[in-house]
């Protein structure tokens, strides 16, 4: 039977806001698709958000992306409420946010998400343990108690001997740390994340991407998080949706969004990110060509005539353990086609993972003749990289800005 398909943790449904008087009067206007521009000009409103639908699944990385102006910092604002919409629904595992109470609505915002600001937002007046513990006291949780898991999330952050410093003596990244583990502390299972790491130099943003990256692993969080920077989004996200004056323009997986852009927009932003940087081996392989499950030489080169191609990938219950030509084979069966296979009959080829950037595994597809054999994260045979396919897909982008 096929899986029921996952719920997802936030749906967002014909999401619209304006920004004006009386927006309610112009949402006719935007309906009919008057341009942002037009309607500004006409009305003296502003279009901030126009008919967005979104699904967010449990434990993601979830990148919304766009240029300044584009409405994502709007967005984010309207998941727990700082900003309502004009029209539309936010909905929370099953509950609509819109008919919160306002006792109910405080209760959401302490418990079920946490946000992570540009500016670090930590407030300077308190030490660096009352500032991640802060969320816990505003819950009322006993003093030591609070305490003790805030010097828990420092050191995860790795900034354990730091507590009783104050933000000013703090680097920008160790602040942004603060700020993370914060928002950690309060064990809510939705981070916001607002540019979190765009006021930081680009080594210490690389950190912070890492260590974010790290801590999802062990953490599961569903983090919704805002960049202008593709390479960002690509880097962090599960899925991402790139928003254009307000409007969601292409959502999908990394992959997705950088080999199949939408449009002239979304084709702008992926031109110059670096693909070997940015896709995974798994992205590009082919399927192994020929799989060798023989014992015997003849018995070997009997399944690889059946198959297409003059090698294969012998794999024992060990897992991988090398190519083999039909060359070779039919030369050794002509001595002895019950003998087994050995490592002699074996030609010596790397595997690779299938989770590497490509970037990675360039030098070793340059290196041997037979395109490299791809494992997953058990050791399986799961499939082939060739030079050919490596070529085709970072060549692509290349290719399309000489014929523009």
């Amino acid at each position: 039977m096929p899986k029921p398909e996952q719920q997802p943790l936030i749906q967002i449904d014909g999401l619209y806001k304006v920004f004006g008087e009386r927006p309610e009067t112009v949402m006719g206007a935007v309906k009919a698709g008057q341009s942002k521009d037009q309607i500004l000009a006409d009305t003296g409103h502003t279009v901030g958000l126009k008919d967005i639908n979104l699904n967010i699944n449990k434990g993601e990385i979830f990148v919304i992306m766009g240029l300044s102006g584009s409405g994502k910092s709007t967005l984010i604002r309207h998941f727990n409420r700082l900003i309502d919409p004009t029209e539309g629904q936010i909905i929370v595992e099953g509950t609509d946010v819109m008919k919160f109470s306002a006792r109910e609505l405080e209760q959401f915002r302490r418990h079920k998400m946490s946000m992570v600001f540009q500016r670090f937002g930590l407030m300077p007046h308190r030490t660096v343990v009352d500032n991640v513990s802060y969320g816990l006291a505003v819950q009322g949780v006993d003093k030591k108690e609070r305490l003790d898991k805030a010097r828990e999330w420092l050191e995860t952050v790795g900034l354990a001997g730091y507590e009783d410093q104050y933000p000013s003596q703090l680097s920008g990244g160790q602040q942004q740390r603060v700020g993370l583990a914060r928002a950690l502390c309060t064990d809510a299972e939705i981070l916001l994340m607002d540019e979190a790491f765009s006021a930081l130099d680009p080594l210490i943003r690389s950190e912070m991407q890492d260590q974010l990256i790290e801590l999802q692993q062990s953490l599961h969080k569903t983090i919704i998080f805002i960049t202008h920077d593709l390479d960002e989004a690509l880097r962090l996200g599960d899925r991402i949706a790139i928003l254009k004056d307000g409007e969601l323009v292409q959502q999908g997986e990394p992959v997705d969004i950088l080999l199949n852009p939408a449009d002239a927009y979304v084709e702008a932003f992926v031109k110059d990110v670096n693909r070997a940087r940015a896709l995974t081996v798994e992205t590009v392989m082919k399927p192994p060509v020929c799989r060798i499950t023989a014992d015997t030489i003849g018995e070997a080169l009997t399944q690889m005539k059946r198959l297409p191609g003059n090698y294969g990938y012998y794999v024992t219950d060990e897992g991988y353990q090398g190519v083999i030509c039909q060359r070779t084979l039919e030369s050794e069966a002509k001595l002895d086609g019950d003998s087994p296979i050995s490592e002699a009959t074996l030609q010596e080829v790397p595997a690779i993972a299938s989770d590497a950037l490509l970037e990675s595994v360039i030098p070793e597809t340059l290196e041997t003749d037979f395109p490299l054999p791809v494992l997953d994260a058990d050791g399986d045979l799961q499939g082939e990289l060739s030079r050919a396919s490596l070529a085709e897909v970072l060549g692509e982008s290349h290719t399309k800005d000489n014929a523009a």
